[in-house]
């Protein structure tokens, strides 16, 4: 799906020199999936704390049980 985009060159140039992509479209692309990687590591984050447990629970003992 062709794009048109402004984008401030010197941030594009730079970021295809230290990724070290050949074309602007990979340094890009390369750019969105860390983009994404990231607010999903920050989703899973927001969870920490919010799961309930029981704390007597004795997760190898459950492994084990075959």
């Amino acid at each position: 799906m062709p794009t048109n985009l402004a984008i401030d060159d010197e941030l594009i140039e730079k970021a295809r020199a230290i990724g070290k992509h050949r074309t602007k479209k990979a340094a890009v692309t390369d750019a969105l999936v860390e983009y994404i990687q990231r607010r999903e590591q920050l989703r899973i984050k927001e969870l920490f704390g919010s799961i309930v447990y029981e704390p007597e629970s004795d997760y190898k003992k459950q492994r084990s049980v075959k």
